[in-house]
C-alpha cells in the first residue's frame, strides 16, 4: 500500500512540503470539528434516550442488549476486511479501486453475517444468555448496510468531508431514537434497541450514499484485491480483536454473574464510554486520514503525535478524574437509584477510558497509517491475552467491580507499554512526548486529591456535588493543565469582552 511514489497529496494534489503537519492540521481540524458536533449532538440525544430506556425497559433487558452488542460491535469493525482503511490509506487515486474495494466489502459483510446469524444461538448461549440469540440476528443486520455504504464512507473520510458523515449520522440517530423509544414503550423490550439501531442504520445509509456521490461501478481487479487484502485484513483483525477486548467483559460477566449483574456493567461500561464515542470516534474520523498523509515523511509524522498525545490527554483526564471521584453521585442522579451497584464500577472503568483513548483512537491510527496494520494485531493480541485472565478471576474474587478492576490494570500495564513498544519499532519518535505530559500529569495528581477531599468534606446531595464538586474540578484542572502563554491569551480575550 505504501510503494507508490508520492510527489504531493494525494487528496489534494497540492506538493508536499516542510508545511505538510500545518497544512493537514488545517483540514483534519476542520473535519474535526464537524465531527464533534455531529458527535456531541448525537450523544447528547442518545444520553437523552438511554433515560428514557432506562425507565422503560427492565434490567434484564439491558442485560440481553449487552450481548447482542458484544457480537456486533465486533462484526462491524471486521465486516469489509479493513477496505475501508485501506481505501483511506491508498496513496493513488480512489477512482482506480473503489469497483474492486465495493464488491469486496459487499462479499465479506454479507458472508460474515451469515456467519453470525448460524451462530447467534451458540454465542448467546455462551454469554449465559439464550434468549439474545434473536436479537443478536436482528442487531448484526446492520452490517448488511455498511456492506453498501463501505467505500463511499471511506472517500468522505479521506476527503476530511466530515460535515456530510455528521448529517447523516444525524438522520439516521432520529429514526433510532423514534423507533426504539416506540418499541420500548410497547413493551418490545430488548428488540427496541435492536429496531431502533437497524432503522437507523439504514436512513444512515442511504444518506451517505446520496451525499458521496460516487458512480456505482463494480468490477474486479486482481492485483488491486491483492494489495488491499495484504493491507486490510491485518487492519480487521487487529479492529476484531480490539473490540474483543471492549466487549469480552460482557461476555464473561454475563456467564459469571448472570444477566442482572451485567446489566449493571453495561450501563458503567456506555457511561465511560461517552467520551470515546463523542471525541474518540469524531477523532478517528480524521486521524487515521491526518496520519496517512503525515506518514510519507517520518518527521512530519513524528512532530504530529507529539503534538497530539498532550493535548489529548489533557482534554481526557479531567472527565475521567470527575467520573472516578463522583461516579455515585452521577449514577444515581442520571439513572434513579436502583443503579447504584454500577457506581464503583464506573470509577475502575474510567481508567480504561483514558488508555482507550490513547490506544484505540490514537497509536492504532497511527500505525494503520504508516502500513503496519500487523502492529495493531500485535497490540490488540497481547492485550486480549492478559485481559481474559484478568477479567475472569476479577469476576470470581469481586463481582462486576472486580471485572472493572481487572481490565483497568491490564489497561495501563500492558497495553500503554505495549503500544508504547509498537511505535518507536516503526520509527516514531516518543522522547518528545513525555515533557508535554508533564504538566497534566501534575494537574491529575492535584486535582483527584482535591475532587476526593471536597467530596468528602459535606454530605452532598447529588445534583450539588455534581455541580460544585465536579465543575471546580475541571476549573482546577485547567487551570494548572493550561501554557501559561494560552492562559494569558484567553484573560486578555476576557477582559476584551467585559470592557465592551
Amino acid at each position: 500500500m505504501t510503494d507508490d511514489p508520492v510527489t504531493g497529496d494525494p487528496v489534494t494534489g497540492d506538493p508536499v512540503t516542510g508545511d505538510r503537519v500545518e497544512s493537514i492540521g488545517r483540514k483534519a481540524s476542520s473535519g474535526l470539528r464537524w465531527s464533534l458536533l455531529g458527535n456531541t449532538v448525537t450523544k447528547a440525544a442518545s444520553f437523552v434516550m438511554s433515560l428514557v430506556l432506562a425507565r422503560l425497559l427492565a434490567t434484564e433487558d439491558f442485560g440481553v442488549y449487552a450481548v447482542a452488542l458484544a457480537a456486533t460491535q465486533f462484526v462491524m469493525v471486521v465486516k469489509d476486511a479493513g477496505v475501508m482503511a485501506a481505501v483511506i490509506q491508498w496513496r493513488g487515486r480512489v477512482s482506480e479501486i473503489a469497483p474492486t474495494a465495493t464488491v469486496l466489502a459487499f462479499c465479506f459483510a454479507t458472508g460474515l453475517y451469515g456467519l453470525f446469524w448460524a451462530g447467534a444461538p451458540y454465542f448467546a448461549a455462551l454469554a449465559g444468555s439464550e434468549p439474545a440469540t434473536g436479537v443478536v440476528r436482528l442487531l448484526t443486520a446492520v452490517i448488511l448496510v455498511e456492506a453498501v455504504t463501505a467505500v463511499r464512507s471511506a472517500v468522505l473520510m479521506r476527503e476530511f468531508a466530515q460535515d456530510r458523515l455528521a448529517a447523516a449520522n444525524l438522520a439516521g440517530f432520529a429514526v433510532n431514537a423514534t423507533v426504539a423509544i416506540s418499541l420500548a414503550a410497547a413493551g418490545a423490550g430488548a428488540y427496541s434497541f435492536a429496531w431502533g439501531q437497524l432503522g437507523g442504520a439504514i436512513v444512515t445509509g442511504a444518506v451517505i450514499v446520496r451525499l458521496a456521490r460516487m458512480p456505482w461501478r463494480f468490477g474486479f481487479d486482481r492485483a488491486i484485491a491483492a494489495r488491499l487484502l495484504r493491507f486490510g485484513l491485518p487492519s480487521a483483525l487487529g479492529f476484531g480483536l480490539e473490540a474483543v477486548l471492549m466487549n469480552s467483559s460482557f461476555v464473561v460477566v454475563g456467564a459469571v454473574l448472570g444477566e442482572q449483574q451485567l446489566g449493571y456493567y453495561l450501563l458503567a461500561f456506555n457511561v465511560s464510554s461517552w467520551v470515546p464515542g463523542v471525541i474518540g470516534t469524531a477523532l478517528r474520523y480524521v486521524a487515521l486520514p491526518g496520519f496517512s498523509r503525515l506518514a510519507e515523511d517520518p518527521d512530519s509524522l513524528s512532530e504530529g503525535v507529539r503534538r497530539s498525545v498532550p493535548l489529548l490527554v489533557s482534554f481526557v483526564m479531567p472527565v475521567a478524574l470527575v467520573m472516578a471521584t463522583l461516579a455515585h453521585p452521577l449514577i444515581t442522579f442520571l439513572y434513579e437509584p436502583r443503579w447504584a451497584p454500577a457506581a464503583p464500577v464506573l470509577s475502575f472503568l474510567s481508567v480504561l477510558m483514558v488508555v482507550r483513548m490513547i490506544t484505540s483512537y490514537l497509536v492504532t491510527d497511527i500505525l494503520i497509517s504508516t502500513g503496519a496494520t500487523r502492529s495493531t494485531v500485535w497490540l490488540n493480541l497481547g492485550w486480549a491475552l492478559a485481559l481474559l485472565p484478568a477479567l475472569i478471576i476479577g469476576a470470581h474474587l469481586g463481582g462486576i467491580t472486580g471485572a472493572a478492576i481487572g481490565h483497568a490494570a491490564v489497561a495501563v500495564l500492558v497495553a500503554l507499554p505495549l503500544g508504547a513498544l509498537l511505535l518507536r519499532r516503526q520509527g516514531v519518535r516518543l522522547r518528545g512526548v513525555l515533557p508535554g505530559l508533564l504538566r497534566p500529569a501534575l494537574a491529575s495528581a492535584v486535582t483527584c486529591a482535591y475532587l476526593t477531599a471536597l467530596a468528602a468534606a459535606f454530605a452532598w446531595p447529588p445534583l450539588p456535588e455534581l455541580l460544585v464538586v465536579g465543575g471546580s474540578g475541571l476549573v482546577v484542572f485547567a487551570l494548572l493543565a493550561m501554557p501559561r502563554a494560552m492562559l494569558g491569551r484567553l484573560t486578555r480575550r476576557g477582559r476584551t469582552y467585559v470592557r465592551l
